[in-house]
């Protein structure tokens, strides 16, 4: 290929540098699959380690963490950072801690192995990539605190309490759905 060629070949735009990225990505795990193998993963999760899946309690952790090194008087005194650091008890001593990280790096390698690593702000035409990330925001910090309140998030909640039919992770999804729904009608024409 000559240099005119290549440069013929260059996206000239970000969105046609995306569509081209796109469509040299593999197709996504087909979705019954991929509840399949959720589902034996949750199984041998409850199995090797008599614990489900969930990831706000690791990163709880890793706050209290860093609450820890600056600091330990109060991680120490106060009631909710106490139970996960302060004094003998140690953030990294727990189990979700790592599973957290495992997520991040599996999901890092599993986007490279498949094609989809790029760096890009998905939205709809109406939305500019600062609303997407300030409403991004909003709602992570949001679900942040609603997962604490409900004592897991959707992967706790859901995947592991649901498992065991735990009353209270079912009420979580159907709220959670509810919410979600409800909210979805007033954001629509940001994405279309």
């Amino acid at each position: 290929m000559t240099v005119h060629e290549q440069a013929l070949a260059r996206p000239k735009t970000q969105a046609q540098a995306k569509t081209q990225a796109q469509s040299k990505a593999k197709p996504y795990v087909n979705g019954y699959l991929g509840g399949i193998l959720l589902g034996l993963l949750l199984f041998l999760t409850f199995f090797l380690s008599g614990n489900g899946l969930g990831a706000s309690g690791g990163v709880n952790h890793l706050l209290a963490w860093v609450l820890d090194l600056i600091a330990p008087r109060f991680v120490e005194t106060h009631p909710y950072w106490a139970r996960y650091a302060g004094g003998t008890l140690r953030a990294w001593d727990n189990w979700v801690v790592f599973m957290v990280f495992g997520l991040l790096i599996g999901g890092f390698v599993s986007s490279k192995i498949h094609g989809r690593w790029q760096v890009a702000t998905n939205k709809g035409p109406k939305l500019s990539a600062r609303t997407r990330w300030l409403l991004a925001f909003l709602g992570g910090t949001l679900m942040g605190y609603g997962a604490r309140l409900a004592r897991g998030c959707t992967s706790g909640q859901a995947l592991s309490g649901g498992a065991v039919l735990a009353a209270g992770s079912w009420a979580f999804m159907l709220a959670l759905f509810a919410g979600a729904y409800l909210f979805a009608y007033f954001f629509r024409d940001l994405w279309n």
